[in-house]
């Protein structure tokens, strides 16, 4: 079997998404525009992958450093034919098929492509084209048919009759050529043309002038071939691409209570009889086990969940870790680097940063744990704080196994309490305590009698 090259066209500049950053860096779906068709394209195992860039050619290199692909760079804005032509170096002694497609066309799917790849080879085409059927075909170059049905040509909307913008057919931009074919054909394009581009399109012209197979392949959900050059697209491929992954989400197993309002990345992993809430969101490359619990409002970033763990309503997690069977929130906040262990409970109002919380162990109610230790079965009572920064450095606070904290407890880091260690409500601990102990503040309890009225007698003769 032919070896099979991929041409990545990325070089466009997307002056309709007014904005500074490239069209194919915008993010959808949890990553840029141009990883959707990238990974697609890469899921057909290719030989070569090369991306064209030209707009903004450096800031797209640099987002994306280690993705197997050689780049080359459009100088000049000439036309998507001429795009193609910038990655001849490339495929100089290249022998097989090639694949090219857009950037900015993220709902293509890999299924589609292997279709269009297969039919190509069958037929023994130079050139195979990939069509749709819109119910509005405004935008797009038609395609013109003789009357046996066979391709006749192609013709960009801005160069099109009357008569050929009533055609329902339109290229969908995604194109299969025998290398051999290839450049040879694109160095017959020419320019003539309103726009006095070179148009990508006009190699099906040469080919059928030289008498050469061209096969056309049809999609049948002409949204795959939908690319994106506004933000009004991009948020139309947004809620498409979200239908998609949770439609596949449900079909694997997974509740969502309300699926027109949870938002899932595709690097998120959810296991079965999981219940997904409204208003959630698992974003970057989130993994959650089987058999859990999200309430909603729930917003997850990169986190590793394990199985049957609860998260009460409207919590924020990000790049941490639970582990089986715990509960967090409601109102819950875990930042980078925590780690709960198993049916560990962190309560409403509790934020945990860098923390390694130990088995069993609970904070409930109001309370900041920062860099700190804790170990089993440790109970944190409602307004304890880590205080971990001196306004210069941070300092790790280290509690042991089986320790009481009493409410209203600032533990000064850096400090460690041993295992078994009690301390008594409303202290304030600066010093490492052994292991047993109790810790408490020595504070002298004074009551004034009738001090209110006074005060308030004070209070009226001062406003006289």
């Amino acid at each position: 079997m032919a070896e099979l090259g991929v041409i990545l066209l990325a070089a466009g500049q997307g002056t309709r998404m007014k904005s500074a950053l490239p069209k194919v860096l915008h993010p959808l779906g949890g990553k840029p525009l141009f990883l959707h068709a990238l990974g697609t394209a890469q899921s057909l195992c290719p030989a070569r992958v090369a991306v064209v860039v030209g707009h903004g050619a450096e800031a797209v290199r640099q987002a994306f450093p280690d993705h197997g692909v050689e780049w080359c760079v459009q100088t000049q804005q000439l036309g998507t034919a001429h795009a193609v032509l910038c990655a001849r170096s490339i495929f100089e002694n290249f022998s097989g098929d090639l694949l090219i497609l857009s950037g900015d066309v993220p709902l293509i799917r890999d299924a589609t492509l292997r279709a269009m790849i297969e039919q190509h080879r069958s037929k023994g085409a130079a050139l195979t084209l990939l069509t749709a059927c819109l119910e509005r075909p405004s935008g797009y170059g038609r395609i013109l048919r003789d009357r046996s049905g066979a391709l006749s040509g192609i013709v960009e909307e801005k160069d099109a009759s009357a008569a050929d913008r009533q055609i329902r057919e339109v290229n969908a931009g995604v194109y299969v050529a025998a290398a051999r074919f290839l450049f040879a054909a694109l160095g017959a394009v020419k320019n003539h043309n309103r726009q006095q581009e070179y148009y990508l399109p006009d190699i099906a012209a040469v080919g059928l002038a030289q008498g050469e197979r061209i096969e056309t392949a049809q999609v049948d959900d002409a949204r795959e071939m939908l690319g994106v050059n506004t933000r009004e697209e991009l948020a139309f491929m947004e809620k498409e691409l979200r239908e998609r992954i949770n439609r596949k989400w449900m079909l694997a197993g997974v509740t969502l209570k309300d699926p027109d309002t949870t938002y899932i990345d595709e690097g998120v992993t959810i296991g079965r009889d999981t219940v997904i809430g409204p208003n959630t969101q698992l974003r970057g490359k989130t993994v959650i086990g089987e058999r859990c619990q999200i309430d909603g409002s729930a917003f997850l970033t990169d986190m590793v969940i394990g199985d049957e763990v609860q998260l009460k309503f409207s919590v924020v997690l990000t790049a941490s870790r639970i582990d089986d069977g715990a509960i967090v929130g409601p109102f819950a906040q875990l930042r980078p680097g925590t780690h709960l262990g198993r049916n560990v409970h962190i309560g409403n109002f509790v934020e945990a940063k860098a923390a390694d919380i130990g088995e069993g162990t609970k904070a409930s109610h109001l309370t900041y744990l920062g860099d700190v230790t804790i170990g089993r079965d440790t109970n944190i009572g409602a307004g304890t704080i880590t205080c971990n920064y001196d306004g210069f450095r941070k300092y790790k606070t280290r509690i042991g196994d089986r320790v009481q904290v009493g409410s209203d407890t600032t533990l000064v880091a850096p400090v460690a309490l041993g295992d078994d260690v009690y301390v008594a409500t409303a202290s304030t601990v600066r010093h490492d305590v052994p292991a047993g102990a109790l810790v408490f503040n020595t504070r002298e309890e004074k009551i004034r009698e009738g001090w209110t009225e006074r005060k308030r007698e004070q209070m009226k003769g001062s406003n006289k």
